[in-house]
């Protein structure tokens, strides 16, 4: 069985998909409930129950943030998933991080020195500062105190989830 289940907010938002022997931990340590179940059933010596497909939290994790952690999916979601020198919209897949000012040229990877690029406009670039390219930023970088919510991108949408799920990755429908 390769089952899994969505895990949704306590708001009944899609927070994002876990195995189901997760999803039963949760259930039996209090901390979610079953919205929808699957046809398939697990069993023990004890007890027999059907796989959940569907769990929600009961209540809200990681609410208290101590700043928001520097990585890759961060900063192009700070940049708007749009590259800060063309302006060109893209997917994870398609766009890198850039450091303003090279690390050959002392440059640290920190908030302030990095942005979104496109692999394009970062080869362009290269081992320069975009002043020294030609190259003009679209904003200034610098470190959120907080980032905008962000949707869990779904690849596999099971039939079951579809009302929770917006055809594929897009926003809670439900």
């Amino acid at each position: 069985m390769t089952a899994q289940t969505l895990l949704l907010t306590p708001w009944y938002s899609p927070h994002k998909v876990i195995c189901w022997q997760t999803a039963i931990c949760l259930l039996f340590l209090g901390k979610v409930e079953v919205v929808d179940e699957y046809d398939e059933v697990v069993a023990s010596p004890s007890m027999s129950m059907r796989v959940p497909a569907v769990v929600r939290l009961k209540r809200n994790i990681g609410s208290i943030k101590r700043g928001v952690k520097f990585s890759k999916i961060n900063v192009l979601t700070r940049d708007g998933f749009k590259c800060q020198y063309c302006g060109k919209k893209g997917s994870i897949e398609e766009l890198n991080y850039d450091h303003v000012v090279p690390r050959s040229h002392g440059g640290k990877t920190v908030w302030e020195n990095i942005v979104t690029a496109c692999y394009g406009c970062n080869s362009r670039k290269a081992d320069r500062t975009p002043e020294q390219a030609g190259m003009t930023l679209l904003s200034t970088p610098h470190k959120p105190k907080t980032l905008p919510m962000a949707v869990p991108v779904i690849r596999v949408v099971h039939p079951i989830w579809q009302s929770w799920v917006g055809g594929g990755g897009g926003a809670a429908v439900h």
